[in-house]
């Protein structure tokens, strides 16, 4: 375990613009993870295992024993290099104010082709200008939770592989196949069936759309909503009922109410 002692180390330096540049992370293809649990994830993921590139570990979290236990997981990586830090460097390294005592560098998933090749994808979710990196990461769980398997990302959607997204995201990041900058218009004209977007203005209920067939669910931006172009890709335009006075719900909610209707179509 190489211990580093000086905030000017590359790799601290490296640690610190990965968290807080979504350009870097893009360019390098690599993100980091904070705490136990993401690596764990990441570690697990039914797909396709991901070993970390490195970990960084604080003097005091070594002896914590999930980390430790962790530790030992990793060393068997010999892709993966570990690094103990003092733990006045590492609360600065870390992107939350109290710090869980590691963190992970890794290589950025990349998924598989998009639906234009993809026959048997019946169930996934299009995200057009999600600003919030926590309403994102919440979404990416609900998806996760509901069996979707992709999601599409539009250019001007927030990272999903920032530090709050991820956090949010608890893990659900390694159990789907996320898409970013995608062409939102192409996927949906491609989609082997049907697309349906929400509004709080239409007539149809989503508790009246039969979501028992090959489904694609359109979400759209917080405050502005899905955009024209969009909407017209729609083969159907419903709402979710708000017997109450609020007048829109927060894009998470939508996509838990709607994503898991279907869950309830497909198991009735």
């Amino acid at each position: 375990m190489h211990l580093i002692t000086s905030r000017e180390h590359p790799l601290v330096k490296q640690f610190v613009k990965l968290q807080k540049s979504a350009q870097l992370r893009k360019k390098s293809g690599a993100t980091i993870l904070d705490g136990v649990h993401l690596i764990r994830c990441c570690l697990s993921a039914s797909k396709t295992p991901i070993a970390p590139n490195c970990l960084v570990v604080s003097e005091s979290g070594q002896k914590n024993k999930e980390i430790k236990s962790l530790l030992e997981v990793c060393i068997h990586h010999e892709k993966t290099q570990v690094f103990l830090v003092i733990d006045s460097l590492f609360q600065k390294i870390s992107p939350v104010t109290t710090p869980t005592g590691i963190l992970a560098q890794i290589t950025i998933p990349v998924p598989e082709p998009l639906i234009t090749t993809d026959r048997d994808l019946v169930f996934c979710v299009l995200l057009e200008a999600i600003q919030d990196p926590g309403n994102l990461g919440t979404i990416l769980r609900t998806a996760a939770a509901a069996n979707v398997t992709d999601i599409y990302l539009s250019k001007d959607c927030a990272d999903a592989w920032s530090p709050k997204t991820l956090r949010a995201g608890m893990g659900a990041h390694f159990l789907l196949k996320i898409h970013s900058d995608c062409n939102l218009v192409e996927i949906a004209r491609h989609f082997r069936g049907q697309i349906l977007a929400t509004s709080p203005h239409a007539p149809k209920s989503l508790y009246q759309t039969d979501l028992t067939k090959p489904t694609a669910f359109v979400f759209g931006n917080e405050g502005a909503g899905l955009s024209n172009e969009m909407l017209q890709t729609a083969n159907e335009i419903i709402s979710i009922p708000m017997p109450g006075k609020t007048e829109s719900l927060n894009a998470a909610a939508a996509v838990t109410i709607c994503l898991f209707e279907k869950v309830r179509q497909d198991i009735c």
